[in-house]
């Protein structure tokens, strides 16, 4: 295992959408990804604008970086969970603080791709941007455990419910 320290420099950043994470809702979420223009110009972007979704990775620049629990545990705290171990989580609480994110691209303006559904915040560093290749996702049937469906019931619902009283 290589202990060598590898240096990221975002390439554009997240500009409007939510300002604070939250676990819920991210449904209809609109922001748009600034590129870099000054390393980029809008060749870059020749030929993004034939796909309908991106994969986007980026930086949790809002945790708090001594809030990282390497043991196992239930997700959100919530006891009716098993307790499963980080690799288990996609929360914020990463080692490398690295989130991905797949969001439908709505279109392109210049440098600015105008996105919907991306669980980041206004102000977040992206480190990557990728068109999604339904190639490369999975090639064989998948399974997960029954408290991440219900855990991600609202996930991406689009709002948050009233308070009834």
């Amino acid at each position: 295992m290589t202990s060598n320290a590898i240096t990221l420099e975002p390439l554009a950043q997240v500009i409007g959408g939510r300002t604070q994470p939250t676990d819920d809702y991210w449904g209809g979420t609109q922001a748009i990804l600034r590129i870099d223009g000054k390393r980029f110009d809008e060749q870059a972007l020749i030929g993004l604008d034939a796909f309908s979704h991106l994969e986007v990775v980026f930086f949790f620049h809002l945790t708090d970086r001594t809030d990282l629990p390497l043991a196992a545990r239930s997700a959100r705290d919530n006891p009716d969970w098993p307790k499963v171990g980080p690799f288990g989580h996609r929360n914020m609480r990463r080692l490398n603080w690295l989130g991905v994110s797949r969001c439908r691209l709505i279109g392109i303006e210049g440098l600015d791709l105008h996105v919907e559904d991306l669980d980041a915040v206004d102000g977040t560093p992206v480190l990557d941007i990728k068109p999604w290749f339904h190639e490369f996702g999975p090639r064989s049937e998948t399974h997960q455990p029954a408290w991440t469906t219900e855990m991600l019931a609202d996930y991406y619902a689009p709002d948050k419910p009233e308070d009834p009283r």
